[in-house]
């Protein structure tokens, strides 16, 4: 977990860059609290001068239209307030979430994958939303909490000094008590958000797995633990929550407390029972504009108190939320710019140049490789697992960097050539087919996508379903055998016309008549002229392939 000072300087920073909405956001606010008093002042005039000057009303006619122009000013400047609030939250989520981006693709597809889809979610969508309280509402709270009140202060020092002092003695105590009790607010909202993202991301494995437990009848188990981490993140919300209403209820009792010692004094004061200080100068006007004033002096306290969990939550999202952002990237996935100087990489080949990459645990994983892959080629990579063969492809696409060694594909760099990846598990989203192919080809007409599936031999299935190319199919593949989701993910290199193709293990838990469809596509696109280097233990991929490299040992050599 960050550390707290660390958090605070991460959304201190995040503030900084968006200095001129919440400065915007407090004028704004500043401007309602001036209306506000306005009001007050006004309201006091019209009461006094009709109670105790007995002023007729056609007279008053001016203090009231006045009355009317400072409650429409204090409406504009609320509004104003909130619009502005709500840009500089958006500002900074967009802020948060490119820091995250940048982040994901500096970690690479590789390393990103060891971590759960549900946790990343969470961080994307729910730890960044939990930001917006904190800039949108606590943050030009904290500012508004010190003008309006020394505004109000000012104007009742005027007033009656004692009353001021009253309010001033008071003041003081309501945020020295929230701190206190944000303190456990702060540590209670760390707990909730990681909390969370575990119980997000062990529902989410537990329900992509469903079909894995049936089988081996461990649902009840699943189910169990599922029902434990509920159990736990609810006695935390609970917490949360406990704490939240606590601080305003400190805040209340001591506003209402000194609202009512106001009351008091001034009450006596008018009734003439205290002579001391300016208690005799009392008058229904400054009274009654006292009594007004009291409330509003302490509404933006109460408002702060009512926003200090969204300062707790900020922080508590924001702790997980650097706990990605600083997390060591592997140095493999670190994509690396083109070396300088040298051959001029040859624009119609793929190749590595002594390659070698190590791992902890598998310290020669490729050693001094060297290889040249040309287009049109079909390659396929076989040999032990963990031999190195996905460890190749990777390199190929980018996904990690070699430690020593240079790739090239085509003449460019890894990465920033286009090209078709098929993972050992096919990517499907929630959609339709359609959906799902225009992943990577958005123009796509439906004809094309028809065509494309056709390709990879999936048209009786087209054309035994009503919505055709529209059939609804969930990320888990559900609707499609496995072998169905993954000629659909296959039908998407036919449909990118991609010149260099990427696959690992392609017929990796396919039936026999699946992988005969998965050859006879990959056959067409060999054809086609494609470069195709797919990694396989399967005999029959093995002969469709111009060239066969075994990689064992650290070392990658022919057949």
């Amino acid at each position: 977990m960050a550390e707290p000072q660390a958090v605070r300087a991460w959304l201190s920073g995040l503030a900084r860059g968006n200095r001129r909405w919440i400065q915007g956001t407090v004028a704004a606010g500043t401007v309602a609290g001036i209306a506000t008093i306005v009001q007050m002042v006004l309201l006091a005039r019209i009461v006094h001068q009709g109670v105790i000057e007995g002023t007729a009303i056609g007279d008053l006619t001016g203090l009231f239209m006045g009355l009317v122009c400072a409650l429409a000013i204090r409406a504009l400047a609320q509004g104003f307030q909130t619009r502005l609030a709500a840009r500089c939250s958006e500002r900074v989520q967009r802020d948060a979430r490119r820091s995250l981006n940048r982040h994901w693709r500096a970690t690479g597809p590789v390393a990103l994958g060891q971590s759960s889809a549900g946790t990343l979610a969470r961080e994307w969508i729910d730890h960044v939303e939990a930001l917006h309280g904190y800039f949108a509402r606590f943050l030009p709270q904290m500012a508004l909490a010190v003008i309006v009140p020394l505004l109000i202060l000012t104007l009742v020092f005027w007033l009656d000094w004692l009353a001021g002092v009253f309010l001033l003695l008071s003041a003081p105590l309501i945020p020295l008590f929230m701190a206190l009790v944000g303190m456990g607010a702060e540590k209670l909202n760390q707990q909730h958000f990681e909390t969370i993202s575990r119980l997000s991301g062990q529902f989410l494995d537990k329900v992509r797995g469903l079909t894995t437990l049936q089988l081996f009848g461990q649902t009840a188990g699943a189910a169990e633990l599922i029902q434990q981490r509920s159990d736990h993140y609810r006695r935390i919300t609970l917490k949360t929550l406990r704490v939240a209403f606590l601080s305003s209820a400190v805040l209340e009792f001591f506003a209402s407390v000194a609202i009512a010692v106001i009351a008091i004094y001034i009450g006596f004061g008018l009734l003439g029972y205290i002579s001391f200080g300016p208690a005799p100068e009392l008058t229904l006007f400054s009274g009654l504009l006292i009594l007004l004033l009291a409330p509003e002096f302490f509404q933006p306290l109460r408002t702060l108190s009512q926003h200090y969990h969204d300062r707790a939550a900020a922080l508590g999202a924001g702790a997980e939320i650097l706990q990605r952002l600083e997390s060591p990237v592997d140095a493999h996935c670190v994509p690396r710019a083109a070396a300088t100087g040298g051959d001029q990489a040859d624009p119609a080949t793929a190749s590595l140049a002594s390659v070698s990459v190590a791992f902890a645990d598998h310290p020669h994983v490729l050693r001094n490789v060297s290889l040249q892959v040309r287009k049109g080629d079909v390659v396929a990579l076989t040999g032990p697992s963990g031999g190195g063969k996905s460890t190749l492809l990777h390199l190929l696409a980018g996904f990690m960097a070699p430690d020593q060694g240079t790739v090239r594909v085509f003449g460019e760099r890894p990465g920033s050539f286009r090209f078709g990846w098929l993972g050992q598990k096919g990517f499907l989203v929630h959609g339709t087919w359609a959906d799902n192919l225009r992943l990577t080809t958005p123009e796509a007409s439906d004809v094309a996508i028809a065509t494309a599936l056709r390709n990879v031999g999936l048209g009786p299935l087209l054309d035994s379903r009503p919505e055709g190319i529209y059939s609804e199919v969930s990320e888990d593949g559900q609707g499609l055998s496995g072998g169905q989701a993954r000629r659909l993910s296959l039908a998407r290199l036919f449909l990118a016309d991609y010149d260099l193709l990427l696959l690992d293990e392609p017929t990796a838990g396919l039936d026999s008549d699946s992988e005969i469809f998965v050859l006879e596509a990959l056959h067409k696109l060999a054809v086609a002229g494609k470069t195709l280097i797919f990694a396989t233990h399967h005999q029959a991929l093995l002969t469709l392939a111009d060239r066969v490299l075994v990689v064992s040992g650290g070392e990658v050599r022919d057949a």
